[in-house]
């Protein structure tokens, strides 16, 4: 399958919705981890003094809704990708669209809270090898397929 590119313009048309799409998504993690938390804690009430006093039914509620926001995330992270943006890292919100300029693959970096993308680096570089969009970038053209 061909990795779709973008321009400069089209990622940051798409940005709004994968805005959306990706805080929805950290919604979902912060509340599975929250769950997760509670459930290890009475994991280890239980290993520490025993089960007796558990109450089943709210963990069943809390495991439900734990199983809810697994789904909810994974459908947010799946409309991410339809688009073929990628999602670099969800904790810090985190998404880079390939781009080709002068024949060669990049990505163009923006960052939850950042208004637009100002950003690019190389394939292998990540995050800490940004460097600001040039002329260069910003008058890319789509690869053709």
């Amino acid at each position: 399958m061909t990795q779709r590119t973008f321009t400069l313009d089209e990622a940051q048309t798409l940005l709004p919705v994968l805005e959306s799409l990706l805080r929805r998504a950290m919604e979902e993690k912060k509340q599975i981890e929250e769950i997760e938390k509670e459930f290890h804690e009475v994991s280890q009430k239980v290993f520490a003094s025993g089960g007796a006093d558990l109450d089943i039914r709210k963990l069943a509620r809390r495991r439900a809704l734990s199983d809810q926001a697994v789904q909810r995330l994974k459908d947010a992270m799946a409309e991410i990708e339809s688009t073929g943006a990628l999602v670099k890292d969800l904790d810090k919100g985190l998404i880079d669209f390939p781009c080709v300029v002068e024949g060669e693959t990049i990505l163009l970096c923006w960052q939850l809270g950042e208004t637009q993308i100002t950003h690019w680096h190389g394939m292998e570089e990540g995050f800490a090898g940004r460097k600001p969009v040039d002329e260069r970038i910003a008058r890319a053209k789509r690869k053709s397929n």
